[in-house]
Order: structure tokens, then sequence, then C-alpha cells
């Protein structure tokens, strides 16, 4: 899988898991994620013409949002909210998918560098 592409799919998983739970709770912290679904959906043509500024960003934004994603589980296994575990659970697959992608890629390109003596 490509960076774009994982970028791509968690955009719009975060996107669409972050809207169902805002419409399910009417919690405005549940709008964090689409919002930054929406980010880093705006941010995949960074990928393509491979902008080290945005990747980063992206980078760091997938991380803080894997990270955020912690309490609402902790909060959905509590409650034995089934729908909630599905939703934050495919939130968290997927941005820890994004992330291992992403820095497979950072160590890719740092070893074809290192290989071609640039």
């Amino acid at each position: 899988m490509t960076p774009y592409l994982a970028n791509l799919i968690n955009g719009a998983v975060c996107v669409v898991m972050g809207l169902w739970g805002y419409t399910t709770t009417h919690a405005t912290t549940a709008l964090i994620a689409p919002i930054l679904g929406l980010v880093f959906l705006a941010c995949t043509k960074g990928f393509r013409t491979n902008n080290k500024i945005i990747v980063h960003v992206v980078v760091v934004l997938t991380l803080l949002l894997l990270i955020a994603l912690i309490k609402p589980l902790t909060g959905a296994l509590n409650d034995n909210d089934t729908s909630g575990l599905i939703r934050i659970g495919v939130m968290l697959l997927t941005n820890a998918v994004a992330l291992v992608v992403f820095i497979k890629s950072f160590i890719d390109v740092r070893r074809n560098r290192n290989t071609t003596g640039q």
C-alpha cells in the first residue's frame, strides 16, 4: 500500500465513522475525527507531489488522532457500546495502518538515499 492510498482511505474512514459517531452521540468532540479526516483528504495531493511538509504534518496529525481515540475507546468499553467500539476500532485500525505505511515509506526513502549515495 502506498502512503497516498493509506492517507486517502484513512481520511475517508475518519469522515464517515466520525460523522456516524456525531449523529449517534451529538457530542461536539465527535467532530474531531471527521474534521481531521477532511484535512487528510485535502492533503492527499501532497502525497502525490512528495511535499515533505504536508506529509510530515499528516503523519503527526495521524499520530495525535490515534492517541486521542484511546479515551473514547475506553468510554465505549465501559458503556458496552458495541457500535461505538466498532466506529472507534475501525478508526484506530486505519490510523495505525496509515502510520505504519508512512513510517515504512520514510524508511524506504532513507534506505534508497543511502544506497544511491545522495
